[in-house]
């Protein structure tokens, strides 16, 4: 079977190497296509083969206004070049469209070179845009109905699809996001810091809907532990840098895969205290390096946490977040519990190859039942 998996802007590479490498063990014939991620280096590809076809002549910083209006200007183009790349491909599966006015449009023809019919498949990473535009939610909704079938990531996904949007639930598949375990595999590395105490961490961008600021809040009264919030800036954190406790250290940049394991392998306890997600890159990591969690009860969350890998409070409750931050802190038993069965969950359920055989398995029912190698 050959199936292209589309990242026009390379969103998610870490995620797009996983799934990839899964199909290609499953069987499939597999070509990536994106563009050059800006941001550091991306996994050589195993299994499958990477074409940078988006966004070659984009100018300016990552994040820059000037980049975004340069991709921009050549998103029409190079979509409708992929059309064209996409004639052989039996399976086309966006990860990312974010143009969703034009990108109905845009998407490559129903049917193959070969004139058999080819499905169409959207994974729904953000069931809906977090900010959106005006007219964003509705191009949104007529987007959705442009594919075959919809990946989300959690049951709460697959609801919030069918009841606030109309999509027909046959449409809708809930696929696990996976454990990246490529990224936990290798050698120990030196921690950013010296520390002797326990350390919590909070990775990822930084957006305000990840609740840092609620986080510090908490942290106020913890004692005999550190706190350290990675990732880049998405938002001015200077009053957050002013609000945090002396034991709390920022490392306000990107942090690529080369560095990523020095973070997690020194880390006690992950926290992600989001008040809103579907699902989460940074938690399918934790998870991968069979770190013990809490999470705020948002989204797909609460599906992680019923494998025993994780703890959740109520979304916004900081006095539950800092009550149970200090209960785990205190129980080095529990999250060695917990971290057991972190890794259980990685090496199951959230495996990889799991999650090919299964998407496998929906690129077949899609095609009437056939297996095309």
């Amino acid at each position: 079977m050959r199936v292209h998996v589309i990242d026009p802007s390379a969103y998610t590479p870490p995620y797009d190497h996983a799934l990839c490498s899964a199909l290609g063990r499953a069987g499939a014939e597999v070509t990536l296509v994106t563009s050059r991620f800006a941001y550091g280096p991306v996994p050589s590809p195993e299994g499958y083969v990477r074409r940078e076809l988006f966004y070659g002549h984009a100018l300016g910083k990552p994040g820059s206004g000037l980049r975004a209006a340069t991709k921009l200007a050549e998103h029409v183009p190079d979509m409708l070049r992929y059309r064209r790349v996409a004639r052989p491909a039996e399976v086309v599966h966006f990860q990312w469209l974010s143009v969703q006015h034009l990108d109905g449009r845009l998407l490559p023809a129903r049917r193959s070179a070969g004139g058999s019919l080819r499905p169409r498949v959207l994974t729904a990473h953000d069931v809906l845009p977090r900010e959106p535009r005006p007219g964003q939610l509705a191009a949104q909704r007529r987007l959705y109905e442009r594919f075959d079938a919809i990946v989300v990531h959690s049951a709460h996904g697959r609801a919030r699809l069918i009841d606030e949007l109309g999509v027909t639930p046959e449409r809708v598949h809930v696929i696990a996001h996976g454990a990246f375990a490529h990224l936990a595999d290798g050698p120990p590395q030196a921690p950013p810091f010296a520390s002797e105490k326990p350390v919590v961490l909070c990775f990822g961008l930084m957006r305000p809907y990840k609740g840092i600021d609620l986080l510090l809040e908490a942290w106020r009264e913890i004692d005999g532990a550190e706190l350290w919030i990675a990732g880049m800036p998405r938002f001015d954190i200077a009053d957050l840098r002013r609000r945090a406790p002396a034991n709390v250290r920022f490392v306000a940049r990107f942090v690529d895969d080369t560095e990523l394991p020095a973070y997690f392998q020194r880390a006690d306890l992950v926290v992600l205290p989001y008040r809103e997600i579907d699902q989460s890159g940074v938690l399918f990591t934790a998870l991968a390096f069979g770190k013990p969690m809490l999470l705020s009860d948002v989204g797909g969350f609460p599906e992680v946490a019923a494998t025993g890998a994780a703890r959740t409070f109520p979304a916004g409750d900081v006095p539950a977040l800092r009550a149970t931050l200090g209960e785990l802190l205190s129980d080095p038993a529990m999250l060695a519990t917990m971290a057991e069965r972190a890794r259980a969950a990685a090496a199951g359920p959230y495996s990889w190859d799991e999650i090919g055989r299964r998407t496998l398995g929906l690129y077949e029912s899609l095609l009437g039942g056939e297996t095309r190698r």
